[in-house]
């Protein structure tokens, strides 16, 4: 592939990623003003779980997909089923037509987002991968920053719906510049055979979003709903994973583990954040905000430092794992007013450099560690453990929240922290580059 033609596929490629991002945290800041003037209130709730739920079934769906048939199909299905959902939401004449809008669009993103790993794998040698999984964390990155003042702006003054409109029209702007790019590449292929048991792993992951949304729904305090919810994901949860991924065994299990608790912890500590400065510390929501941002600003710098094989795999999972688990232990203590509101800013500077080094780092060794044909599903369990790795974790925390107040949540995400650290040495056992076993690489053989 010359030079031209590969900037272009990496254009579209990280353009496709900054809208996914882009409208996963835009309609998180609209849906208040959308459910007021849709009258839906009392479906608030499942206008962001409904999504989830479409999202699991479709990265499951997306990664054996794209094995068998390669990635064009449920690349382009993606994308229009993203933007198509977009469109239905932005136009919807009521709460329900809305949803179902969000149910499209949340399983076109999660079809397009596991596509996209298989593209890296196929599309680019190995040496670049570090590079464009570094651009990818970028692209999720910097819509925090940018975003939130924007769909202000955009609410304001166009109204809510165009929100959702005016994605779709960069999406297929983006979607021309990625056609181009693919253009003569031979990313398409599979193995073209059956898929035995698929049915049944599509089935399981309809359990794993009930489960899900049923943790979800019981983190305000509804007990029974959050251990049935934990009890669902016990058992169906396993089955879509990497044999091995809940006890971290060495290789890819430990990948997918070591990203859901890293993306656990991180998220969960995340959201309770801003409550704490804003509740507990006076801090207005300006300054607030800015120390989330600085954790975003150090998440992007140490992604491009791993881009540049800065430091060795090895040496990225075990500081990356150690400053998050720093950060939050430092971000924990200002829960308590005798220490000075200044740490928290230092706190998640360090928490989001971590998360730079560990998150693109673990999707580079997702590819390493997948043999030809394997790279769809491997990099659907990576996505699926740390979705549903982070729904666990923030409900959790959540309820620990209700009842003990802010140093649970810190305490419990501390504990995910630190048990990321632990076993961040197994995800990268092995030589550098080369293949694990066929037991290591465990999905594929389930799928």
């Amino acid at each position: 592939m010359s030079m031209t033609k590969r900037g272009t596929l990496t254009a579209g490629l990280v353009a496709l990623v900054s809208l996914v991002a882009f409208e996963y945290m835009a309609v998180a800041i609209a849906m208040p003003t959308v459910a007021r003037e849709l009258n839906g209130l009392d479906l608030y709730g499942l206008a962001f779980s409904g999504a989830m739920a479409a999202s699991v079934v479709g990265t499951v769906l997306g990664g054996r997909w794209a094995d068998l048939r390669g990635p064009g199909a449920p690349l382009w299905t993606g994308v229009a089923g993203f933007a198509g959902g977009l469109l239905v939401a932005g136009l919807a004449p009521s709460m329900e037509v809305l949803i179902a809008g969000r149910l499209l669009q949340g399983f076109g993103g999660a079809l397009a987002s596991v596509a996209l790993y298989v593209v890296v794998a196929r599309a680019y040698p190995e040496k670049l991968h570090p590079k464009i999984f570094s651009l990818f964390a970028t692209a999720w990155v910097v819509p925090s920053m940018v975003g939130p003042p924007l769909v202000g702006v955009i609410v304001e003054t166009l109204g809510w719906r165009w929100v959702f409109l005016l994605v779709p029209i960069l999406t297929a702007i983006s979607a021309l510049v990625l056609l181009r790019g693919l253009s003569g590449n031979p990313v398409s292929g599979g193995q073209g055979e059956p898929a035995p048991g698929l049915m049944r792993k599509v089935t399981w992951a309809a359990v794993t979003a009930v489960g899900a949304g049923l943790m979800q729904y019981g983190s305000d305090g509804r007990l029974p709903l959050l251990l049935a919810g934990l009890l669902v994901l016990a058992l169906a949860l396993p089955r879509l994973l990497p044999s091995g991924t809940l006890r971290a065994a060495k290789g890819l299990p430990a990948v997918v583990g070591l990203r859901g608790l890293t993306a656990g912890a991180f998220f969960a500590a995340e959201v309770i954040i801003p409550l704490m400065l804003i509740e507990e510390r006076g801090l207005s929501t300006l300054t607030a905000g800015l120390a989330l941002m600085g954790g975003s600003l150090t998440w992007s710098f140490a992604s491009w430092l791993q881009g540049r094989e800065v430091f060795s795999r090895m040496t990225n999972l075990r500081l990356g794992s150690a400053m998050i688990a720093l950060g939050i232990l430092l971000m924990g203590t200002v829960a308590f007013t005798a220490v000075p509101i200044a740490v928290a800013y230092p706190s998640w500077i360090v928490t989001g450099f971590g998360m730079g080094l560990v998150y693109p780092t673990l999707s580079v060794l997702t590819l390493e560690l997948s043999a030809p044909g394997e790279q769809g599903v491997n990099s659907s369990g990576l996505q699926l453990g740390e979705a549903v790795f982070s729904v666990v974790s923030v409900a959790v925390t959540a309820a620990l929240f209700a009842a003990l107040g802010y140093w649970a949540v810190f305490a419990a995400t501390l504990v995910m922290a630190a048990a990321g650290l632990a076993i961040a040495p197994r995800a990268t056992a092995g030589p550098q580059g080369t293949r694990p076993s066929p037991n290591l690489v465990g999905a594929s053989s389930t799928l």
